[in-house]
């Protein structure tokens, strides 16, 4: 198989709801996970583009946070219209949403 031409990591980290820096997971990433699995599947780009779950992305405090690779661009994701423009301008435009980029 080759390489996705797109991996992108959705942070689903728990964290002790005592943790100050929050976690991705009480901020929904879960459901933004879903949306972009949903979206590579419905749009035909499973198997060229991967969304997966991944641990903590030591972002915490900017949650829920997706990184996309081969790129490296980190975003803040904090809504599924958030993830809708990720989906549309950066993974099938090409186009970074800046607005949304974790410097």
């Amino acid at each position: 198989m080759p390489p996705f031409e797109k991996h992108i990591f959705i942070c689903t980290n728990k964290r002790d709801p005592s943790d100050p820096r929050g976690c991705c997971m009480d901020k929904g990433s879960e459901q933004i996970k879903e949306y972009f699995k949903a979206e590579l599947k419905k749009r035909g780009l499973k198997g060229r583009m991967r969304a997966n779950a991944a641990g903590c992305l030591d972002h915490c405090a900017a949650g829920p946070t997706v990184v996309i690779y081969p790129e490296g661009v980190w975003y803040r994701v904090g809504t599924i219209e958030e993830a809708r423009e990720i989906v549309e301008q950066h993974l099938l435009g090409g186009k970074i949403v800046e607005r949304l980029r974790i410097p």
